[in-house]
């Protein structure tokens, strides 16, 4: 895998410094949204391991990380109580395999038929409805662990982990989030585990985009790449705006007519 501290651009940055500066971002937006914590998923990826942190740190007493198996791999949940316990982050399991089984059941009976995407994104969509549920038990804010580099491809699944309050890794690419890891505590196991949003088995995120996260970062952030990828990185793009962009509504002249 490619190592974060390979990437001269992560060099220059004082993570400690960004630790601080999302933490104050994070209190600001919930405060803002009159709320008074957070409460996110924990897979036991990279992302959610650095999010939980963050709100940890800033609201000890008030955040909820929750483990959502669905389909999970008992690695990934392992990796999730991890987590939890290294930040010592209150920590809640929910799980979701029964859910999902019946519904997508009951879905198959209205469409017979196998898609294994469309399947696979009702896993997220369960979690983000079960996280709104708990947060506004709570008073809290959604807290969602895309990072830049999947806003920017849109790997991410609309109205699942896409369907959050706020985003504060939204504008670090995922090797700066390895690095900020690193000044956070996060366990190593966790740091060097291959990327995935564990839709189904052995799914791999830089297999299945077709490039590493180390070149499409270089990308983001400074737009050298070969032409073939660039053209790559575009289409997707293009392809997912849907994802980033507010459902569109017809111009109300179009609708009223007239001159």
């Amino acid at each position: 895998m490619d190592s974060a501290d390979d990437l001269e651009y992560n060099k220059a940055h004082d993570y400690d410094e960004i630790a601080a500066n999302l933490c104050s971002w994070i209190v600001d937006r919930v405060e803002d949204a009159g709320k008074s914590g957070g409460v996110l998923g924990l897979s036991g990826g990279l992302d959610s391991a650095v999010t939980a942190a963050l709100i940890q740190r800033v609201f000890p007493e008030n955040s909820l990380a929750v483990i959502m198996p669905c389909g999970s791999s008992a690695d990934s949940i392992e990796d999730a109580e991890l987590v939890a316990k290294k930040i010592g982050i209150n920590v809640k399991k929910l799980q979701l395999d029964e859910v999902y089984d019946n519904l997508l059941f009951k879905l198959r009976k209205l469409e017979p038929g196998e898609d294994r995407l469309a399947s696979a994104n009702i896993k997220p969509r369960l979690r983000m409805t079960s996280l709104y549920y708990l947060a506004a038990r709570r008073d809290a804010l959604v807290i969602g662990t895309d990072n830049w580099s999947e806003l920017t491809t849109g790997y991410f699944t609309k109205h699942g982990d896409g369907g959050v309050d706020i985003a504060p890794l939204g504008r670090l690419v995922k090797n700066e989030i390895r690095v900020l890891a690193r000044h956070l505590g996060i366990p190593e196991r966790i740091i060097e585990k291959k990327p995935t949003a564990g839709l189904w088995q052995d799914q791999s995120d830089e297999k299945e985009m077709g490039f590493s996260y180390k070149t499409l970062d270089r990308y983001i952030l400074t737009g050298e790449a070969e032409p073939e990828l660039e053209e790559r990185i575009k289409k997707m793009k293009d392809s997912t705006r849907h994802k980033i962009e507010p459902p569109p509504v017809p111009a109300r002249e179009k609708i009223l007519g007239g001159d």
